[in-house]
């Protein structure tokens, strides 16, 4: 049986923990023998993205070029996995139309929740004016209105919020494979 391609988008607020989940998954994914890739919004901005600025014509395109790739990935049958800010909702939209095989995965925490963990001091740094554009400071998110899967990290654990994803995946057939040991009793 050929795995379905897909593509998981994880979006949310810079310390949200879209990567920590999108870890937990990837893992499980990688456990069962499944192939997957990972665009992490961080990564693909040092170089597929390189040159692009916060504007939002510039996020915007950001976000088009990773929904090219996961599109690429997906229609082969590969489960993609994105965590990446992506504020803006229209655009989210148009790479759910574009890839069709879509699962918006809205990684939700308040934003004092994200100030709070931010250890690379992004946000302290965009209270104080050093960083202009900062999404949920000075430059808007606009959260998801109907995703897949919500998970609120700062009411679940880690593994209660990867588990949402998972189980939302084999519900839809994009899982195949003996889970991992560590999701079993799930």
């Amino acid at each position: 049986m050929q795995q379905r391609g897909v593509t998981v988008w994880f979006t949310g607020l810079s310390g949200a923990g879209k990567t920590t989940i999108r870890m937990a998954v990837e893992k499980e994914l990688r456990d069962r023998g499944l192939a997957v890739e990972v665009l992490d919004g961080d990564i693909v901005r040092q170089h597929l993205t390189k040159g692009l600025g916060f504007s939002k014509e510039d996020r915007d395109e950001n976000i088009r070029r990773i929904g090219f790739v996961a599109h690429l990935l997906s229609r082969n049958g590969v489960i993609v996995l994105v965590s990446a800010i992506s504020p803006y909702r229209d655009v989210r939209d148009e790479m759910r139309d574009r890839i069709g095989d879509f699962v918006e995965v809205y990684v939700n925490a308040p934003l004092s929740v994200c100030e709070e963990r931010d250890v690379k001091g992004l946000y302290k740094k965009a209270r104080a004016g050093e960083i202009k554009q900062f999404t949920g400071i000075d430059d808007p998110y606009e959260a998801p209105l109907n995703p897949e899967v919500e998970c609120r990290t700062d009411q679940e654990t880690l593994e209660e919020s990867a588990a949402k994803v998972l189980n939302f995946l084999k519900q839809q057939g994009y899982l195949t494979g003996q889970p991992a040991a560590s999701l079993k009793q799930q």
